[in-house]
């Protein structure tokens, strides 16, 4: 009995430690990496750019902030207009496929990716880029997967049929 209990203890630890992470917000936990990614970026020195590079670098950094944001916007105005939840966890009331949607199933994700990088591009710093790998993995497999299920649940063939037809990133 004991080795049941003990699963059922690690599952139910699993849940509570689940929930707890998607009290933060997405964003903020793209806002944390970076914050986090600060102290190594002033405290260990990555070696420098030559100007020709910090020029490229910046530049694509704003390309990368712009289309992001730009991304970001049109996502959210799609969700807006339907009147169903941007909220990991939550039902929605409609599945939506179009926009954005029709190419990823996370375009919001793909859009605040983006913008992280360009804002490491803007100020040419290595360690927030160094960091996003812990938030994507994150993301992937903690949100994404409670998303899916509820997506599935709420919409079943309809969310099964439109994922074999849409990528997860893209």
């Amino acid at each position: 009995m004991t080795g049941r209990n003990s699963v059922a203890g690690d599952f139910s630890i699993q849940k509570v430690m689940i929930r707890i992470l998607l009290k933060i917000p997405v964003p903020w936990v793209f806002v944390l990496a970076y914050l986090i990614s600060l102290l190594f970026q002033f405290n260990i020195h990555f070696p420098e750019f030559g100007d020709t590079a910090r020029h490229c670098i910046f530049l694509s950094g704003i390309v990368l902030f712009v289309f992001g944001g730009i991304l970001a916007a049109w996502s959210l105005l799609i969700f807006r207009r339907a009147r169903t939840t941007t909220v990991p966890g939550k039902n929605s009331n409609k599945l939506i496929t179009v926009g954005p949607y029709r190419f990823s199933r996370n375009p919001m994700y793909i859009s605040l990716t983006l913008a992280y990088l360009g804002e490491a591009g803007l100020l040419v710093q290595f360690w927030p880029v160094a960091f996003l790998p812990i938030v994507l993995l994150y993301i992937n497999l903690v949100v994404i997967p409670l998303e899916e299920k509820i997506l599935n649940s709420d919409f079943g063939d309809i969310y099964t049929t439109y994922c074999r037809k849409v990528r997860r990133w893209m």
